[in-house]
């Protein structure tokens, strides 16, 4: 599994923070659907289940990007 830099309007940027804005982008959509179905009322610490819930999309999203490009 090789990560290299991906380069944006000719900026060479760590493929990392790319996979993070797209984790934050479908955390924000989970969310969204999380509020309107009031799960965010049923949690203990809403900004510690928030975070990990980045935490495993994010990780969800490496583990895929990794697998696709080997």
């Amino acid at each position: 599994m090789s990560f290299s830099e991906i380069d944006v309007f000719g900026v060479y940027v760590a493929p990392i923070s790319l996979l993070m804005a797209v984790a934050w982008l479908v955390l924000v959509l989970v969310r969204r659907v999380a509020d309107r179905f009031g799960l965010s009322r049923q949690v203990w610490h809403p900004p510690l289940f928030w975070i990990a819930s980045y935490m495993i999309v994010l990780s969800a999203i490496v583990l895929l990007v990794a697998k696709v490009r080997s």
